[in-house]
């Protein structure tokens, strides 16, 4: 047995142990959000039955998958596609900051004015007629 097989067995006990954790929490807040709601993605509207409910998921509108008040104030159901597409805005706004920014006037600064008068002036100086 090489050192390694006992890194592996840590391993996967560690990863068993983090997925039983967040399928516990999932079961809690998921289950309560869908007794909560109607099963319609708040975004696209898209409708849902028990045949395709797994594609429905629960968005924590503040990103703390740890607030989960009991009167469902910080969920939104939403689908799969929704879903995706309102982590990738949020990712983008840590990245780059707000859309909203006010919009900034563009430079007025010329570091070339006045370049050909001092050009001019210079070949005049060196003329020597």
């Amino acid at each position: 047995m090489s050192q390694n097989d006992g890194t592996s067995g840590k391993l996967d006990k560690l990863l068993a142990e983090q997925r039983e954790y967040i399928a516990k929490r999932e079961r809690g807040y998921r289950e309560r959000a869908l007794k909560m709601y109607p099963w319609v993605c708040g975004r696209c509207a898209r409708e849902f039955t028990r045949s395709n409910l797994r594609e429905l998921t629960v968005h924590h509108v503040d990103h703390d998958h740890d607030n989960n008040p009991a009167d469902g104030s910080n969920w939104e159901l939403l689908c799969v596609y929704c879903h995706d597409e309102e982590h990738r805005k949020f990712e983008a706004y840590v990245r780059y900051g707000s859309s909203t920014e006010k919009r900034r006037e563009a430079a007025t600064h010329n570091p070339f004015a006045g370049l050909r008068e001092a050009l001019e002036n210079k070949n005049a100086d060196d003329d020597p007629n």
